[in-house]
C-alpha cells in the first residue's frame, strides 16, 4: 500500500466501517454486492492545519474510488476445540472476502 502526503487524509464510511485514507492509497473493506456504484460517504477531511469535520456527512467533499479486485480472499482463521480424554475434537475454519479499492482523488 503506498501513501502520498500524509498531511493530507479522509475519513470515509463505507459499508457500516470507517477508514482512515489518502490518495493513491489501496484499502480493503468488506465485499461489496454492487461494486458497479460504490459511493464512499467523506466524514473527515484534513489537510495540513485545515480541518472539516461533517454533522454526520460532508456533502461538499467527493471522494473517487475505483474497484481494482472485486473478490480477494483473507487469511484463512482455523477455530480448533479440543476436550482432554473424551475424544472430543471440533475443527472449523473461515476465509474473509474483500473488495480492494483504490483511493483516485479526494
Amino acid at each position: 500500500m503506498k501513501k502520498a502526503d500524509e498531511t493530507k487524509f479522509a475519513v470515509i464510511r463505507i459499508a457500516g466501517k470507517q477508514y482512515k485514507v489518502t490518495e493513491g492509497e489501496e484499502i480493503l473493506v468488506d465485499k461489496l454486492e454492487d461494486t458497479k456504484k460504490v459511493e464512499p460517504e467523506a466524514l473527515l477531511f484534513a489537510d495540513g492545519d485545515k480541518v472539516e469535520i461533517g454533522k454526520p456527512v460532508l456533502t461538499k467533499r467527493k471522494i473517487t474510488v475505483k474497484v481494482v479486485a472485486e473478490m480477494e480472499k483473507g487469511d484463512k482463521i482455523r477455530v480448533f476445540k479440543y476436550k482432554a480424554k473424551s475424544r472430543y475434537r471440533k475443527l472449523r475454519g473461515f476465509r474473509a472476502q474483500h473488495t480492494r479499492l483504490l483511493i483516485e482523488k479526494i
